[in-house]
């Protein structure tokens, strides 16, 4: 007879029962597994999606978040407030890794993407519940996106991007949720301008940098009214010699990414010197090198020279000489803003410079003071392909959350010129698919139309949230709502944010970019699909202890800079996910 078998461990390996156990899993190895792993995904899921629910909408609530070294963040922007809180919980990780997804990609609906895949998440709940087979629900979900996708298309249409009005409609349509709305007309005169200055055509397609090309300098002082467009570059920086000239008109600009002082050795580097004339000869030979480089640059005639390194005291003396004002230490990103600016191109060798790399595209150099700091201004520039927003305002604080939503402003008229196509906002999109899926979920047989009609009961958590934020009857409004989309009239009709009453999008004129539509439902989708998959989690921790033990690998990946993501200022802090909401 065959030996006595059983299942022992984690493992659900079959030893037979007078040996071992055979353990695979280190011992303080946690595992969820089954209904309970997906269950607790959907939890963190809804926490998630419950931070930020307040902040959709014109009548949005901002959030404060401190950190422990005393910094702020006052937003409600989605993706601002999820990157400063650190969670523990992996399906929570992955929801905040969908709104930064959405902010590189198109730059809005980062709010909007988390609340709608916590709501598909949660009302799959109840088909775990009746035992349904996730791979059940993740194809309904599937096929619904398919339709969704193809309602959209229908109510799409297209706008002439060379209309500044239709545009602007649009920008004003995105931030009349954020803090800069106060300032309309200014924010969205700057963020159209700055997109259309970085446009260009490469190789027969469009490519607007507004990352690299576009640069936000803040000015704490003065009122946020004295915000203005830069027609080129305007860096922190001052001459490097008091007797260089600090205005310039249509000046010749060289643009170098070397040092102009002498080569220093590698290492220690040590010389013998047997006479006394011998030391002379050395530095008459540095002196030589120095002046031989800066007459490399000054025989082109240049009045500006900015370098990303160092200029040494004697090059500086050649250049007061030759009447040549130099900048030294600048950022390589303001280098490359520089060279689109005004035509110049960076270089490597002094020596090989040609006539063609001098930039004659720039119409003014100046330096102006502004507060306690000098600033210099290179502008005036002829079709420049880079820009600089200067922003005033009372504190860093306002300053920051303004910048956020020009950032989002700019991504939104990028989208425009980028696919020039339009679908109605406050949430009337989200309520023509909702019932677009209703009525073809009744022509689908078998169990796959529950999850597929569930889609579009989560798609309404837009209208309803936008309805709950402005104090609204939310059950009555959406009812009303329901019922005039209806028979697939009425698609454009939606949610007045304001005042919490129905509105004709048309006639509001609150339209969103197809492009950012697309993304927050193709998003939402696919994620809540991916982790309705899961049906294990295991998390190995292994840590160090004290009198022994082997060493724990070290996380290769560096420590990321939250906060503003320009200059990392601020350090993420811990926020539980076991409570449901902030608010």
């Amino acid at each position: 007879l065959p030996p006595p078998w059983q299942v022992v461990g984690c493992t659900g390996m079959q030893v037979p029962a007078n040996t071992t156990p055979v353990l695979v899993l280190t011992q303080n190895t946690k595992r969820e597994t089954g209904r309970k792993a997906q269950l607790g995904n959907i939890q963190a899921a809804k926490a998630v999606a419950d931070i930020i629910r307040t902040t959709l909408g014109p009548r949005a609530m901002l959030k404060m978040l401190l950190d422990p070294m005393g910094g702020i963040v006052l937003t409600n922007d989605g993706n601002s407030i999820l990157r400063e809180i650190d969670v523990n919980h992996p399906a929570a990780k992955s929801m905040i890794e969908l709104s930064r997804t959405q902010e590189e990609e198109v730059g809005d609906g980062t709010t909007s993407v988390i609340i709608l895949a916590g709501e598909l998440l949660a009302v799959a709940e109840p088909f775990f519940e009746r035992h349904m087979h996730p791979t059940i629900i993740v194809e309904g979900y599937r096929k619904a996106l398919a339709d969704a996708i193809a309602t959209c298309d229908k109510l799409a249409f297209e706008i002439d991007v060379n209309n500044k009005e239709q545009i602007g409609t649009i920008i004003r349509s995105c931030l009349g949720t954020k803090f800069a709305s106060r300032w309309m007309d200014m924010m969205v005169g700057l963020s159209d301008e700055a997109v259309r200055t970085v446009r260009r055509e490469v190789n027969g397609r469009v490519e607007i940098d507004i990352k690299r090309m576009i640069r936000i300098e803040k000015v704490p002082g003065g009122a946020l009214e004295q915000s203005r467009i830069i027609r080129g570059v305007m860096l922190n920086k001052d001459v490097t010699h008091p007797k260089m000239r600090r205005s310039i008109e249509k000046p010749r600009i060289i643009l170098l990414d070397c040092p102009l002082e002498y080569k220093k050795g590698e290492s220690q580097t040590n010389v013998e010197i047997t006479q006394e004339e011998d030391f002379a000869l050395l530095l008459k030979q540095e002196e030589e090198y120095i002046e031989k480089m800066c007459q490399d640059i000054i025989k082109f005639k240049p009045d500006l020279v900015f370098t990303e390194k160092g200029v040494s005291d004697l090059a500086q003396h050649f250049f007061v000489k030759a009447n040549v004002t130099v900048l030294r230490r600048l950022r390589k990103t303001d280098n490359t803003r520089l060279a689109r600016a005004c035509g110049a191109t960076i270089v490597s060798r002094p020596e090989e410079l040609n006539e063609t790399d001098v930039g004659t595209g720039a119409g003014l150099f100046e330096i102006r003071k502004i507060g306690d700091e000098y600033f210099t201004f290179v502008e005036e520039c002829k079709d420049p392909k880079a820009c600089t927003i200067l922003l005033r305002g009372a504190s860093k604080d306002v300053l920051n959350e303004v910048e956020r939503n020009l950032q989002d402003a700019m991504g939104v008229a990028r989208n425009v010129i980028m696919d020039p196509r339009l679908v109605p906002g406050g949430g009337a999109v989200e309520m023509a698919v909702a019932h677009a899926l209703l009525d073809n979920s009744k022509a689908i047989e078998g169990e796959l139309q529950y999850p597929y009609r569930a889609v579009g009961q989560a798609l309404e958590v837009i209208p309803r949230t936008l309805l709950q934020n402005c104090g609204s009857n939310v059950i009555r409004t959406l009812t009303a709502l329901r019922a005039k989309h209806a028979g697939g009239a009425n698609m454009t009709w939606g949610v007045n944010g304001n005042s919490g009453e129905l509105a004709d999008m048309k006639e509001l004129g609150v339209w969103e970019p197809f492009m950012v539509k697309m993304q927050t439902i193709k998003t939402s989708i696919e994620a809540s699909c991916m982790l309705l998959r899961i049906d294990e989690i295991v998390s190995g921790m292994s840590k160090k202890e004290k009198g022994g033990g082997t060493q724990a690998p070290q996380d290769s990946e560096e420590q990321e800079a939250f906060g503003d993501a320009r200059d990392g200022q601020f350090v993420p802090f811990d926020l539980s996910l076991q409570t449901t909401s902030l608010d």
